[in-house]
């Protein structure tokens, strides 16, 4: 019998070992699966290339995966804002490295991991810094810049519902890279607010398959104070 819920976050990750590139989805705070970065940080794996929309805020999250000196690498669209002190700390002493992809770049590299796609022509960046040392081509009356899929270990998401086979829907823009990281990763796990039986979600309403979802670990919300 298929069965992919996992009782704790902690399990679900026991086995990320060091040096693993992990893609952890959201946007900001929209579907960011914190409860999961939490578990990665307490796995205490080291030397991580981490592959997200950005590099963290405040405290919480991403950062505080960064703070616990768990990343060597980022590759991500948006890694300074006015909280992100934890990424700079970082990268300005030289304990992490940077790779900056363009936002809709990094999108379509992921998803062409999942697809199978080779690599592809955009051009976006043609003519920056960001194009130096990439191949090049001239396409009609364009210039493009030569960009390949990126795969990960573990991809780390947030859904809203999930079945036992691992079938996710999501709750509005908490879907954001969530649907790509899963099928560009070896390994998905997808912390999710409910799970329901077999059956019990419309098929139409289902974003990610269970084919690309290995393991799913339902978190409660937390209760408001009455």
């Amino acid at each position: 019998m298929i069965d992919k819920f996992i009782a704790t976050a902690q399990a679900a990750l026991a086995d990320v070992p060091d040096g693993a590139t992990v893609m952890i989805g959201g946007f900001g705070g929209a579907g960011m699966p914190s409860e999961l970065i939490d578990a990665l940080i307490a796995r205490g794996a080291k030397q991580l290339t981490v592959v997200s929309n950005n590099a963290g805020s405040a405290d919480a999250g991403l950062a505080a995966l960064i703070a616990a000196k768990c990343v060597r690498k980022i590759i991500c669209s948006f890694p300074r804002q006015t909280d992100s002190w934890h990424f700079d700390k970082a990268y300005r002493a030289g304990e992490l490295e940077l790779e900056l992809v363009p936002q809709g770049t990094l999108a379509e590299r992921i998803r062409a991991a999942g697809a199978g796609i080779g690599a592809f022509y955009t051009p976006t960046a043609f003519g920056t810094k960001l194009a130096e040392g990439k191949e090049t081509r001239r396409i009609g009356e364009r210039d493009y810049v030569l960009e390949y899929p990126i795969h990960a270990d573990y991809a780390l998401i947030k859904a809203d519902r999930a079945d036992r086979w691992g079938n996710l829907t999501y709750r509005m823009t908490a879907r954001n890279f969530g649907p790509i990281m899963a099928a560009a990763a070896q390994c998905t796990v997808a912390q999710v607010r409910e799970t329901v039986p077999l059956g019990a979600l419309d098929p139409e309403a289902v974003v990610t398959p269970g084919i690309f979802v290995q393991r799913v670990v339902r978190i409660a919300p937390l209760r408001k104070a009455a």
